[in-house]
């Protein structure tokens, strides 16, 4: 019921890997370009989101950010806020430019952290058709008030070690995306090593860590402060025990966007992306572009 391609394009310093999954309807296509959260790459059940939305008559562009995965980047595992806002805004230029796809219907879905960066993207661009955001990463103090002591101490010395590193020339120091409590790790929540990590595919070469200088810069990045800049439509999907991204902070700015559709789940921060909590989350997805990004004429916002 669709095709998928490899593609590629520009971002910054170099190209970003992506797929683009083509409906059978008749072109040009609404699409919804998409990408992972803190660290992930496509495979992590990606596809599984975008087969499901191209069966339903959306095409999606599903890139690797630079550094990461099938990208280009060095260093690799590089995790940097500004240049995946660049790879975002690089993905919906590529998209407006690609012959297949409906230029004035470009919807943006981001995850976790990604679910930060598609508030933030939109927020400046007032073309966008539409965002969704589960369980989304949006205040970056919330969130860093939720880490022990003891791990907030250890990443910020390994961050100003990394930075030092990265002066000198010398090869980045490294910490943990996900690991058990106590540990100098991103993600140190009960759930955090187990399901994040089981969103791997078997035999996959994943890499757990990231350059340890992302942990001085997390607690200043708060996306959620622009929903009140966001001109089109946004459905928020929020995890009522979210135990990464705090399910409180995250309703306050999701209540500020003037045009906000808000989906509780019970579930957790890992578990919306598997069995019956990903079913439940893609109708409700689904449901919300049908209603408000259709296959019929172009929808345009004002500049």
């Amino acid at each position: 019921m669709f095709q998928r391609l490899d593609v590629s394009f520009p971002s910054g310093d170099a190209r970003c890997a992506a797929w683009l999954y083509l409906p059978e309807q008749p072109k040009p296509h609404p699409v919804i370009v998409m990408a992972h959260g803190l660290g992930g790459v496509r495979e992590m059940r990606l596809e599984a989101f975008a087969e499901r939305f191209c069966e339903a008559g959306y095409a999606c562009l599903v890139f690797d950010y630079r550094n990461f995965g099938a990208s280009q980047g060095e260093p690799r595992q590089l995790l940097d806020i500004k240049r995946q806002q660049e790879d975002w805004r690089s993905a919906v230029a590529y998209a407006r430019t690609h012959d297949d796809l409906d230029a004035a219907k470009v919807v943006l879905w981001g995850t976790s952290f990604s679910g930060g960066h598609v508030i933030y993207t939109a927020a400046a661009d007032a073309k966008i058709a539409a965002v969704m955001a589960q369980c989304p990463f949006t205040d970056g103090l919330a969130s860093l008030l939720k880490v022990d002591l003891f791990t907030s101490l250890k990443l910020t010395a390994w961050g100003v070690a990394d930075v030092a590193c990265s002066l000198i020339g010398a090869g980045p120091v490294t910490a943990k995306l996900a690991g058990p409590k106590w540990s100098a790790a991103l993600m140190t929540a009960p759930d955090a090593e187990s399901g994040y990590l089981g969103l791997v595919p078997a035999k996959y070469p994943f890499k757990n860590y990231v350059a340890a200088r992302f942990a001085l810069a997390i607690g200043l990045y708060r996306p959620g402060k622009k929903t009140p800049k966001l001109l089109c439509p946004i459905l928020f999907c929020i995890c009522e025990t979210d135990s990464v991204a705090p399910t409180g902070p995250t309703l306050r700015h999701a209540k500020r966007a003037p045009d906000a559709e808000i989906h509780m789940c019970k579930e957790g921060h890992f578990d919306i992306y598997v069995g019956e909590a990903f079913e439940h989350v893609i109708q409700k997805q689904i449901s919300f572009l049908k209603r408000r990004v259709s296959r019929g004429a172009a929808r345009f916002h004002a500049a």
